[in-house]
């Protein structure tokens, strides 16, 4: 299953860990990963301390639990390659409607990209 095929079927919990430039590490919950054609998978996001570190420090790791009994899922090693604005991309991928005002009130969003430098099965590795 390619990788497109498998966040369009699995539903689950995804956590993005980020760190500073001094190594100040955090984590957040993120839906599933929208991947390019190119093989990028790409995150909307506001501005707050997760594109804060990645402007300081462009790698994250993303952990993808998927929903069950088990342990099953995916991790990826990732660096981000470029991001965006708000602008028509970001819009067609969004997965959520909120009306404009409320979406405004939370602030700016970006489009980050990211290239895969490595990815491993949620518990253990190949």
């Amino acid at each position: 299953m390619d990788l497109k095929d498998y966040f369009e079927n699995k539903k689950g919990v995804g956590v993005l860990a980020t760190a500073d430039n001094n190594g100040k590490v955090d984590a957040a919950v993120y839906a599933r990963p929208h991947i390019m054609d190119d093989g990028t998978v790409a995150m909307i996001m506001r501005e707050r301390l997760t594109h804060a570190n990645l402007q300081l420090n462009p790698h994250a790791a993303f952990l993808f639990m998927e929903n069950g009994p088990g342990f099953k899922g995916k991790r990826f090693f990732l660096t981000r390659i470029r991001e965006e604005g708000d602008g028509e991309l970001l819009q067609s991928l969004k997965r959520r409607c909120v009306s404009p005002e409320d979406d405004a009130d939370k602030g700016a969003k970006f489009l980050v990209v990211f290239k895969i430098d490595k990815e491993l099965p949620l518990v253990g590795s190949e």
